[in-house]
């Protein structure tokens, strides 16, 4: 029997291959990055290059949920568009009905509840997608959670989807710290992503949120991040060499 042709039925092993499926497709997606600071929380993403004759503003892969809430998404970008538009309805129903704004984890509960109804039934597919949920909640909390294909999500001090994620996690393990400021977040996102972007800032969108509202540097703003980067990058490289120089 062949067990990836229905969504609902398990392997013998206890798997579910279409949601697995589409796991894969979020792996083969652009890369994003979350980072939560102390007083900001910055989304990374890298960005396809636009053709020619292409309108890169409908390139967009980081959408607005709320006034406090942003979201970017690896995988399908027809899927994620189709999630966004359902969860910017929930946001507003949540302030109409409760006449207050949500929290992240309470739309990241919905978006990640949306996921996993597609995932047990027959007749659709699971969304394609993973996200990166941020913003700050009412009482002024920076907030970063992701959600899965399968329903799953979790809370992050800073996480990556995409391609090369792993890559990408394993570096931000090493160059975290609790203390990270905006400034500092910034430079780690943008760090982060030129492990596997290797066309610079032109492909490169970051966006910040901080309790006041939200900002995207431009173009020129993460050059100059890169350029401070390479900076450091051959100071460090002149230490090297020098200690080899004393140690011979």
């Amino acid at each position: 029997m062949s067990y990836d042709r229905a969504l609902t039925v398990f392997s013998p092993d206890g798997h579910l291959f279409q949601v697995e499926y589409a796991q894969e497709a979020v792996r083969k997606g652009t890369c994003a990055v979350g980072i939560c600071g102390t007083d900001a929380v910055v989304l990374g993403v890298e960005k396809k290059a636009a053709l020619k004759l292409q309108d890169s503003r409908t390139m967009r892969k980081i959408h607005q949920l709320d006034q406090h809430i942003f979201i970017a998404s690896a995988g399908l970008v027809a899927d994620a568009r189709v999630l966004v538009d359902m969860a910017r309805v929930e946001c507003q129903n949540h302030r109409l009905t409760i006449e207050d704004p949500p929290t992240v984890e309470f739309i990241t509960h919905y978006v990640a509840s949306i996921q996993q109804r597609y995932t047990q039934s027959g007749g659709r597919r699971p969304f394609g997608i993973s996200t990166l949920i941020v913003g700050f909640d009412p009482d002024g909390s920076p907030r970063l959670f992701q959600t899965d294909p399968s329903g799953i999500y979790y809370q992050w001090k800073a996480n990556s989807i995409g391609r090369n994620s792993q890559t990408v996690r394993e570096y931000l393990e090493k160059h975290y710290a609790e203390s990270i400021g905006e400034a500092d977040a910034v430079k780690l996102a943008v760090k982060s992503l030129l492990e596997v972007v290797q066309t610079g800032a032109k492909n490169i969108d970051i966006l910040v949120i901080t309790k006041d509202g939200s900002r995207t540097p431009n173009v020129d703003e993460i050059e100059g991040v890169i350029k401070v980067i390479e900076a450091e990058k051959a100071e460090e490289a002149e230490r090297k060499a020098a200690r080899r120089t004393t140690s011979s």
